[in-house]
C-alpha cells in the first residue's frame, strides 16, 4: 500500500468517510412537430469534483515553490477587517450543494483525525483550509478548539450559509497518523485528485495500525525513565546501574496499571494517578537503605513520561498562535493531569518523607556534570519519547540528530553560566528550525521531529521537585519551583515558534507535482 494511503491506529470516525452519491437519471427529449420521431438528447454525466490548481497560484517546485502550511497560514492570519467579502458568482464550475457538502466532510474528518494525532489548532484550520480550496469551496471560515472542529461556507450574499462540526474525544499524540493525514492534504491541495478518491484513500488509510508492537512501546517507556536518571544524574558509578533498572522497572509496571484502567474505557485522571504509584514507592524503598541510594532520580525518571511538561508548551504555543481558548482548555488539562500525579505520589512521598527518606536532588537537569553521558541519555529520552508518540520509524534518525544538537547546545550556554530558561529558549528555537528543515526536506509535518527533540528540556524534573517542596510543607519553594516550570515552558514554546517562523519566511518547501488527472470528462 502506498505511504500516503497508510493512517494510524485510533482513528475510529465512526463509520465509513464519504457521502454516497445518487446517479442522475438521463432525461429524453420532447418530441416537436417538425420531426417525425424525438431525438434522444441526455445531459452530460456528471463526475466527481476534481482538486483544482491552488488559489494562491499555480504549482511550481523549486527554491520558490511553497507547501500549503505557508499558504494557508497567512490566510487564516488576515485581519477580518481586511478580509475580502467578495463571493464567486453563480456557474457551471461553481459545486453544487452535494458536492460542498462532500468536500466539508472530507475537510472536519480530516481536522477531526489532525486534532486527534496531536496537531495544534492552528495548523488543523490550516488544513481545512487547504482541503476546502483545493476543490474551490471557498470563502470558508475552519474553526477548531480543544475538543470540536467546525467549517463554515457561505455560497453567497443571498444564500444561506452551510455550517457542519465534528467533536474530538480524547485526543492523544498518534505522529504516524498525523504524517499520514499531512501526506493526503499535500496530494489535494497540490491537485489531480477528486473527493471521491480523497475519501477512499481516507478510509483505506483509517485501516492502518501501530507502527510499533505493545511490548516495545512498554520498553520504550521504561527506557524513557531509566535515561532520565542519569540526565538527572548524571553519574556512572556502580550505584548508578540500580538506579536506572529500578526506574525502568517502576516505569513500565506503571504503563501496565494506567493500560488495565484504560481497557475499562476510565477517565485519563485515574491512569496517571495509578500510574505514579509505582516510581514513587519504589524510589522511597530505595532511600530507606544504607547504600545512599538515589530515590529522587528513581522517582525523576518514573515519572518523566507522567509529568505534563510538553501539555504546558502545547499550551503556550497556542496562546503564542492566538488561540487563546485552546490554550486555556491544555492548560486546565495539564493541571488536572498534575492532580492525578499528585494523589498518585503525594500519599506514598509523605509517608517516606515523615519517615526520613532522602529524597534531596538537584532542580534543573545540567549539562556539565558528564557532559558525554547526559548526552547519551538525552539521545535515549528523545528515541523512547517519538515511540511512544508512535512516530514513524524513518523520522527517527532525523529526531536523534535533532536532540543532540538541542541538548548541546542547552549544556553548552548552562555550562558557561546562562541561566536555564534562556538556554532552554535556545535550544529551542534551534530544534524548532532544525525540525522545520527536517519536515520540508521529508514532506512531513514538523511536530513529530520537534516534540520528541523537545524531551530532554521539558521540565519535569522541575515539577516534581516543587511537588516534593509542597509535600515538605515549603510552600514556598513549591510556588517557586511551579513559576520556574512554567517559565521554561514558555521559553521551550517561544524558541519552537521563533524556529517556526524563521523557516516559513525564509526556507519555502517544494510543493509535490499534481498528480496525474484520470481520463474522461471532468471539471475543471
Amino acid at each position: 500500500m502506498p505511504e500516503h494511503e497508510k493512517l494510524g491506529p485510533r482513528a475510529e470516525p465512526g463509520g465509513p468517510v464519504g457521502p454516497a452519491r445518487a446517479a442522475e437519471a438521463s432525461e429524453a427529449a420532447r418530441p416537436t412537430r417538425s420531426t417525425r420521431s424525438a431525438r434522444p438528447s441526455a445531459r452530460p454525466e456528471k463526475v466527481p469534483l476534481q482538486a483544482r490548481t491552488p488559489p494562491a497560484g499555480p504549482v511550481v517546485t523549486g527554491a520558490g515553490a511553497t507547501s500549503w502550511p505557508d499558504r494557508m497560514l497567512p490566510l487564516l492570519r488576515t485581519p477580518t477587517g481586511a478580509r475580502p467579502l467578495l463571493h464567486e458568482p453563480p456557474g457551471p464550475d461553481r459545486p453544487g450543494p452535494a458536492e460542498v457538502a462532500s468536500v466539508l466532510d472530507l475537510a472536519l474528518v480530516v481536522g477531526e483525525l489532525l486534532l486527534a494525532s496531536g496537531e495544534a489548532a492552528e495548523d488543523v484550520e490550516a488544513a481545512m483550509l487547504a482541503v476546502a480550496r483545493a476543490y474551490g469551496v471557498h470563502p470558508c471560515d475552519p474553526q477548531v478548539t480543544f475538543t470540536r472542529v467546525a467549517v463554515s461556507y457561505r455560497p453567497g450574499p443571498a444564500e444561506p450559509p452551510l455550517t457542519a462540526e465534528r467533536s474530538v474525544r480524547r485526543p492523544s499524540g498518534d505522529y504516524a497518523r498525523l504524517a499520514v493525514l499531512f501526506r493526503l492534504v499535500t496530494v489535494i491541495s497540490a491537485g489531480g485528485i477528486d473527493v471521491d478518491e480523497a475519501h477512499r484513500r481516507l478510509t483505506a488509510g483509517l485501516r492502518g495500525g501501530h507502527r510499533y508492537p505493545g511490548w516495545l512501546v512498554a520498553l520504550a517507556c521504561g527506557l524513557l525513565a531509566g535515561a532520565a536518571t542519569v540526565l538527572v544524574g548524571g553519574r556512572t558509578d556502580a550505584r548508578a546501574g540500580l538506579v536506572f533498572a529500578s526506574a525502568f522497572v517502576a516505569a513500565t509496571v506503571g504503563d501496565r496499571l494506567a493500560a488495565l484502567v484504560a481497557r475499562h474505557d476510565l477517565p485519563e485522571f485515574y491512569q496517571f494517578v495509578l500510574a505514579a504509584t509505582p516510581a514513587a514507592l519504589i524510589g522511597i524503598l530505595l532511600s530507606f537503605n544504607g547504600l545512599h541510594l538515589r530515590g529522587s532520580a528513581v522517582i525523576t525518571g518514573g515519572l518523566y513520561a507522567l509529568l505534563p511538561g510538553w501539555r504546558l508548551v502545547a499550551a503556550a504555543q497556542e496562546g503564542l498562535a492566538g488561540c487563546y481558548l485552546t490554550a486555556a482548555a491544555r492548560m486546565v488539562e495539564a493541571l488536572y493531569l498534575m492532580t492525578g500525579v499528585v494523589i498518585g505520589v503525594t500519599a506514598v512521598l509523605y509517608v517516606g518523607v515523615n519517615r526520613g527518606a532522602d529524597l534531596a536532588a538537584r532542580d534543573l537537569p545540567v549539562g556539565a556534570a558528564n557532559p558525554p553521558l547526559q548526552l547519551t541519555a538525552a539521545v535515549l529520552v528523545a528515541l523512547a519519547f517519538a515511540v511512544m508518540l508512535n512516530t514513524e520509524p524513518g523520522a527517527l534518525p532525523a529526531v536523534m540528530l535533532i536532540s543532540t544538537a538541542g541538548w548541546t547546545t542547552y549544556g553548552l550556554m548552562v555550562g558557561a553560566g546562562q541561566q536555564p530558561v534562556a538556554a532552554a529558549a535556545v535550544a529551542a528555537g534551534l530544534v524548532g528550525l532544525a525540525g522545520q528543515v527536517m519536515a520540508r526536506h521529508r514532506g512531513s509535518p514538523a511536530l513529530p521531529h520537534v516534540t520528541a527533540s523537545l524531551g530532554p528540556l521539558l521540565p519535569g524534573s522541575v515539577l516534581y521537585f516543587a511537588l516534593l517542596a509542597f509535600v515538605r510543607g515549603d510552600d514556598e519553594a513549591g510556588l517557586r519551583g511551579v513559576a520556574h516550570a512554567c517559565a521554561m515552558a514558555m521559553a521551550l514554546a517561544i524558541g519552537v515558534n521563533l524556529g517556526r517562523e524563521a523557516a516559513r519566511l525564509f526556507l519555502p518547501a517544494p510543493a509535490p507535482t499534481p498528480a496525474a488527472r484520470p481520463r474522461g470528462r471532468h471539471r475543471r
